[in-house]
C-alpha cells in the first residue's frame, strides 16, 4: 500500500475559470456569459441580439480560450497553500476534463503556481479513469474533489470506497450550485476543506455504498 491519494479537479477547485472566461468573451467576442447557467445551453448570448450562441460555436470558444487565454486563470483562494501542506501526507493527482491538445499547457500552468503534480486529461465522466488511477497507486485511502455533481455520481459508481468532496471555489457561482447528492460533503473554501480532507485521510477508506436504480446511494 502506498500513501493516501488525493485526486482533484482543476477549474473552480484549484483555478478560477468561469470568471476569466466571461471577461474574455465580453472583451473579445461581444458575448455575454450568464455564469448561473452552468450547462451552457442558454448561458452564452450575443450581446447585440440577445440570441443564444450556437452550441458548436460555444465549444469552439472554449477551445480558443484554452489555446490562448489560460494565463488569465488564477488560483482559488487558499488552494496552493493547502495543497502544499496536504502533499506532505498524501500523493496528489490532477484529473481534469481538458483535451490532450491542452494537456501540456495545463501542466505548465499549474507548475507556474507551484502545483507540480501529475495531470491526467479526460473527456466525460471521471469514475472509470479515477478508479484506474487509484488502482495504479495502490493507495491506502483515496479522496476526490470536483465542482461538478455528475463526476461525484460517476465516482460513487466506479470507486465507491473513495471519499468525495464537492467544492465550488468560485464565489460568484457557489451559492447557486446545489450540493452534489453523491458527495460525502460540500465545502467551498480551502481552509475548511483542508481540515475535512485531513480527517478523512486519517479515517481510512470511505464506507462502501451502492447506487440504486434511481441513482440514490444506499
Amino acid at each position: 500500500m502506498s500513501r493516501p491519494l488525493i485526486i482533484t479537479d482543476c477549474d473552480e477547485v484549484l483555478l478560477h475559470m468561469v470568471v476569466p472566461f466571461r471577461a474574455w468573451l465580453d472583451e473579445t467576442h461581444d458575448v455575454h456569459f450568464n455564469m448561473h447557467d452552468r450547462g451552457f445551453a442558454e448561458a452564452l448570448r450575443h450581446k447585440d441580439s440577445g440570441l443564444v450562441v450556437e452550441r458548436d460555436r460555444v465549444w469552439a470558444l472554449l477551445v480558443e480560450f484554452f489555446d490562448t487565454e489560460m494565463h488569465r486563470q488564477t488560483p482559488i483562494a487558499g488552494a496552493v497553500a493547502a495543497l502544499g501542506r496536504l502533499a506532505q501526507v498524501a500523493d496528489i493527482v490532477v484529473l481534469t476534463n481538458i483535451g490532450e491538445r491542452h494537456h501540456q499547457l495545463r501542466v505548465e500552468q499549474l507548475a507556474a503556481f507551484g502545483l507540480n503534480f501529475p495531470v491526467h486529461w479526460n473527456h466525460g465522466p471521471k469514475g472509470e479513469p479515477l478508479s484506474a488511477i487509484v488502482t495504479a497507486h495502490d493507495a491506502s485511502v483515496a479522496l476526490f474533489i470536483d465542482d461538478l455533481a455528475e463526476h461525484h455520481a460517476s465516482v460513487a459508481r466506479h470507486a465507491p470506497g473513495v471519499w468525495r468532496l464537492h467544492m465550488v471555489g468560485e464565489p460568484e457561482i457557489a451559492a447557486t450550485v446545489p450540493a452534489a447528492r453523491h458527495a460525502h460533503a460540500r465545502i467551498d473554501d480551502w481552509v475548511a476543506a483542508e481540515r475535512w480532507i485531513m480527517e478523512k485521510l486519517a479515517a481510512g477508506p470511505a464506507p462502501t455504498e451502492t447506487l440504486t436504480t434511481d441513482g440514490a446511494l444506499s
